[in-house]
């Protein structure tokens, strides 16, 4: 039963988020690119990054997204733990905000125009009052030859919500709170 529920409620945040992305995405189709999905100029699409989530030198930006979604937590001996993230990302600077690709459980990222994939651990955390705190992940393992092969970092910059609740809970409650972050995308300077 623990698993359908995550199952609903995982899928019920993914389809809100995505049936506002595809509401306004109809708009935007025509709109011509020439850039791959997700590339950005640094000095463009960069938020203020803290030094403690500084990627390494030796690594490139590869792509900026933004993402909505939800942190989903879980009852555990009375306190709310982290469960999963649910979101899908657009790249930064499309108006459209088209889904490109879905964050979950992982972490993963799946771009859902390539197949490609990253998931990552968090190296580094910087919180912020309000918010989920802000990360730098470095990736364990890709997969495809898309927008996510040879991802080796990840940052989670500008977040908003998706903090647990501090009310005490019983049982094996479950609660999704939304958030919004931009991911930005590194991989090794070549």
């Amino acid at each position: 039963m623990k698993l359908a529920r995550r199952l609903i409620l995982t899928t019920t945040a993914i389809a809100a988020v995505a049936a506002g992305t595809l509401i306004s995405a109809t708009a935007g189709q025509a709109t011509p690119t020439s850039k791959p999905v997700g590339a950005e100029t640094k000095a463009a699409a960069t938020p203020k990054i803290p030094d403690s989530l500084k990627v390494p030198d030796g690594h490139r930006l590869t792509g900026v997204f933004n993402a909505k979604g939800v942190q989903t937590y879980a009852c555990t001996d009375g306190a709310w733990k982290l469960l999963e993230p649910a979101a899908t990302l657009s790249a930064k600077k499309d108006r459209s905000n088209r889904p490109v690709a879905l964050h979950s459980r992982g972490p993963v990222w799946v771009s859902t125009v390539d197949g490609s994939a990253v998931t990552a651990a968090a190296v580094a955390t910087s919180p912020k009052t309000g918010t989920i705190p802000e990360l730098l992940l470095k990736s364990n393992g890709t997969r495809g030859t898309g927008v996510f092969a040879d991802v080796s970092y990840i940052q989670r910059l500008s977040t908003t919500g998706g903090v647990a609740p501090t009310t005490a809970c019983t049982g094996t409650e479950e609660t999704s709170v939304p958030y919004t972050a931009i991911y930005t995308f590194y991989k090794p300077a070549k």
